[in-house]
Formats: structure tokens, sequence, C-alpha cells
């Protein structure tokens, strides 16, 4: 397993990652790491990185990157989709450092703190220049209650601000009892003294502070912007600076980074720049590097994916419970491509039991993984599977019903232009069994190398498998039997086999056993 560190991670971060056994750990910078591409098995990455499709293109082994830190879009998420390749952040590592800067930024725009320091070590003594404002009965306005912007309302209270929010994602009682008050983003833009935003970058907040925003906040508001440059129209607020419209601001983002020589607002005297040390603390990176490793490796580890971006998340508590489950599903589906034919219009889920009660999106996945992997050249797995299933017109429907019994099972009907094939399976004792095949109660172990068989119900075939596979050295594991409740139109009952072997069944061998006049189908299945 190689694990690449592309940018500056916690040291001990990285002894973690080196302590696993297998393991192989390259450290490298964000000018270099492209040559290790080709073996990477996962990607460690901060904010210099840009983790492009053509960069994807370049790791074909690649399962999982980290982005050390909250916001994604240094990482082309529908690219690493579309590979199956995991992405997950570390959401709220950073969120007190951010908040801290926001803060520190807020006083220095009331006292014109880094203009006055420069002034003074200048040689100059412009007191009378540099005259401040309290904070006090000031109006706050934060875009954004996430945990940044949650933190930075903890920290202006004191201060006696009033705090106006905007966050579509949080109620009323939310914002009561963090004691601000929940308001439109234009009531927010018109009553502001202040203005900071903490929104992840959307097609719909790029360029949110632009000249229209602006038109609506009151004369003299301060900006302030540590989340995403591109939040902001910098060509607009080089205008609201020049007019005194925004009497100042102050940005730890930008776009580009760092901003070119002689970029007009450089020149501006009321505008404090940082260069992006938003998240830069000591106790930040410790708490980001060690979440992202902790992460990375139970991911590699455990199979559990948490604060995953491009994939539904779970709890390692609730991956206890559905692990199985998952398990079982990507079997299932796999038994199901095998043993059908024709080109794949649909797949339809029923899940039952305590299952039903739960999140089964993965579970989804994994069968659709299972089914697809089958005929696909390229890799599917429970990132990437739903996107390849809707992408090549399958019809994806679920179902969920409560059912009377001490079993939890998973059932999905695999329609294809020949037909449809229903597979039914449970979790018994830990491990994935299938129970129906198109309704006939077989049970079989999801494992190993087995022969579906449906034929006739008739006298002789048992003894001619047997036969036929003794002749060539195939030894019978076991040899699981059932057959349907009515008869088929020959007006015979039809019947299903399914023999565990001990190796690969030759396709030679398969034919020898369709030649019996009784045997509909034959076929491997292979786990």
């Amino acid at each position: 397993m190689n694990i690449l560190v592309a940018e500056p991670l916690a040291p001990a971060g990285i002894e973690k990652l080196k302590a696993q056994r297998g393991w192989n750990v390259i450290v490298s910078t964000p000018s270099e790491y492209t040559q290790h591409l080709s073996t990477c098995d996962a990607l460690l990455v901060r904010s210099a990185v840009r983790v492009t499709a053509d960069v994807l293109r370049k790791a074909p082994k690649l399962r999982v990157i980290g982005r050390a830190g909250v916001g994604v879009d240094n990482v082309d998420l529908p690219a690493a989709t579309a590979e199956g390749v995991l992405v997950m952040n570390t959401p709220g590592g950073n969120a007190v450092s951010v908040a801290e800067q926001t803060i520190a930024f807020m006083l220095s725009l009331a006292r014109h703190i880094p203009q006055a320091a420069a002034s003074t070590k200048a040689g100059k003594w412009e007191k009378k220049k540099f005259m401040g404002t309290e904070l006090r009965a000031k109006t706050l306005g934060v875009v954004g209650l996430g945990a940044i912007g949650r933190e930075v309302v903890l920290r202006a209270k004191p201060f006696q601000m009033r705090i106006l929010a905007t966050d579509p994602f949080v109620s009323p009682q939310a914002a009561s009892d963090l004691g601000i008050e929940l308001v439109p983003l234009d009531q927010l833009y018109a009553e502001a003294d202040y203005l900071t935003v903490h929104v992840a970058l959307t097609p719909e907040t790029e360029k949110m502070l632009g000249a229209a925003a602006f038109a609506k906040m009151r004369d003299g508001v301060r900006i302030i912007n540590c989340a995403r440059g591109e939040l902001l129209d910098q060509e607009a607020l080089f205008e609201a600076l020049q007019s005194g419209k925004v009497a100042a601001a102050a940005l730890d983002v930008t776009v580009p980074e760092p901003l070119p020589a002689g970029h007009p607002l450089l020149s501006c005297e009321n505008l404090i720049l940082t260069p992006h040390i938003g998240a830069s603390t000591e106790e930040a990176q410790e708490i980001v590097g060690h979440r992202i490793v902790d992460q990375l490796i139970t991911y590699l580890r455990e199979g559990v994916a948490i604060n995953a971006v491009n994939m539904p998340a779970m709890s390692p508590e609730a991956y206890r419970t559905m692990g199985p489950y998952i398990a079982l599903a990507e079997r299932l589906g796999s038994f199901a491509a095998h043993t059908s034919t024709g080109n794949p219009l649909g797949v339809r889920f029923t899940y039952s039991g305590k299952i039903a009660e739960q999140n089964t999106q993965l579970v989804r996945n994994a069968a659709l993984a299972g089914l697809l992997n089958r005929s696909l050249a390229m890799r599917a797995n429970l990132v990437n599977a739903m996107q390849i299933a809707t992408d090549r017109g399958l019809v994806i429907s679920a179902k969920h019903e409560k059912r009377q019994s001490h079993i939890d099972t998973v059932q999905l009907e695999f329609e294809t232009t020949d037909g449809t094939t229903t597979v039914e399976g449970a979790v018994v004792l830990e491990k994935p069994r299938l129970l129906r095949i198109d309704g006939i109660y077989v049970e079989s172990m999801l494992d190993g190398h087995l022969i579906f068989m449906k034929n006739d119900d008739v006298p002789g075939v048992i003894g001619f498998v047997g036969t036929t596979l003794g002749k060539h050295q195939i030894n019978i594991a076991n040899f699981s039997l059932g057959r349907s409740d009515a008869p088929n139109p020959n007006g015979k009952h039809t019947a299903i086999a399914l023999v565990e072997v001990d190796g690969e069944v030759p396709e030679n061998v398969l034919d020898e056993l369709r030649q019996h006049p009784a045997v509909k189908v034959a076929r491997a299945v292979t786990f």
C-alpha cells in the first residue's frame, strides 16, 4: 500500500502512517508529487495541490484522497467520483483558527492596526489619521453558520455586538439558541456594519459579493473573507473601496493566490491582505493532520468512510451494523450478473426487516458495483456505482418494507432485455447467504466457486451432474437444491441447483452439463 503525502502534514500524523504494517509512505511536495502518482493508493493534500482529472488519470491505483481541511474545491469531485476515488475532508478541524483570524481582521479593520503599525515603523506619528471605532453596538453579519460561522459568533458576542446571520439550513430555534437573529440575506446586507462570509464555493455562491450585493449594503460597510477567494468579485470590491461604499476590507483569500504584481487591489490602503493563513496555526494543522490520517487508516483498514464528500458517509457504529449487508449486496449483484443474459435495463431493490429502517444507499451501491463489474472494463465501487448505472440508463428503484420475521433480507430484481432475475439473501452468522433465486428457495453460501443450474425436475439430473464433474476430477464441496412450488409450462417443476466446487469450472465442462435434455442453464459463478 503506497500512501502519497503531497503537502506538509503534522509530523505525528506522518509517523502514525509509517507505523501501519505493509504501508509505504511517500512524503513529497506540491511541485514534485506527480512523479509518484502511478503507484499511489492514497493521496493526502491540503489546499495547494489541485487534483484535476489529468492528475487522476495518472493515478490508476488511487482509491482515496484525503483533504486535510474543509474545502475541497481543489479536487475535481465529478472526475474523482467517475474514477471511483473516495474523497474525504476534515470539517471543523480548523474552525477555531479561521474564526480567530476573522476576529483579528475585524479588530484590525476597526482600529487600522496594520496600517498604523507600518506608519509608526516608518518613523511617522499619525495618531489622528488612525482614529478607530468600537465594535460595541455595531452589527455583525455572518453569512453561513457552519462550524466556522458558529465559532465566529461565539467570539463576537463578548464584544457586545448585534449579530445577524443567514443560512438556509439553520432553524430559527438554532439561531435563537446562539443568541443571534436569523434574517434574509438582503436584510443582512442592508444592516451589517461588518460582514463576514463562511460558505462553501458553489455555482450559487461564486462572486456572491459583487456590485449588486454592495449596492444593497450600508455605506461604510467593512468586508471580511477568510473562506474562498471566488466568493468575492474583486473588480467590484476595488470600485467599492475606491468610492467608499466599502470603508475597508480584509482578505485572507484571493483569486489568484498570490495576486500578481500591479493588481489594483494591491494599491488600496484600506485593504488588509494575508497569504491564506486562516487555518495556519500549529493547533489547527495538528488537528486536521491527525484527523485525516485517522480517517484514512479507518477507511483502508475497515472500509468505513468518515467525512466522505462524494459518497454516503456512515459512522463506524452504523458500519458495524450495515457492513455485512454491504458485503451481501455486492455478492448478490455479482451473482445476478453471472446468471443473467441480455442488456441491462434496471434494478429494483427490496429491503425487509430492520435493515429497511436504515440508510441503504451504500447497500444499493455495493449491489450495483457487483452487477457492473461483471461486464465493465472500468472499475465500479461504492463511490461511482450509482453514477455509472444512471449514466448507462439503468432505472434504479427501491422499497423498504417491514417483515414480521427474525431475519433481515435484501432482494434485487435485475431486469434485462432477456427477462428478470430475482435474487434474495440475508446475513447469517455474519456471512452473506443466498436464500432465493426467482422465488425458489435454495440456500447457499456466496463464496468460492459455484455452478448455477436450472433444469426441469426429472430423475437422473443430479447423478448426471455428479458423474460429469467426477469424470473431470472436479470435487463437489456442497450441493444445494430447490424447486418451484408449481409446475412450469412444460408440466414439470423447475429445479435450481447450486453446486459448490473446489476450483474453477472450465467452459467445456459447463457445455457437457448443458447437453442433458433437462438442463436449461449451467453457468459458473466465482467470488
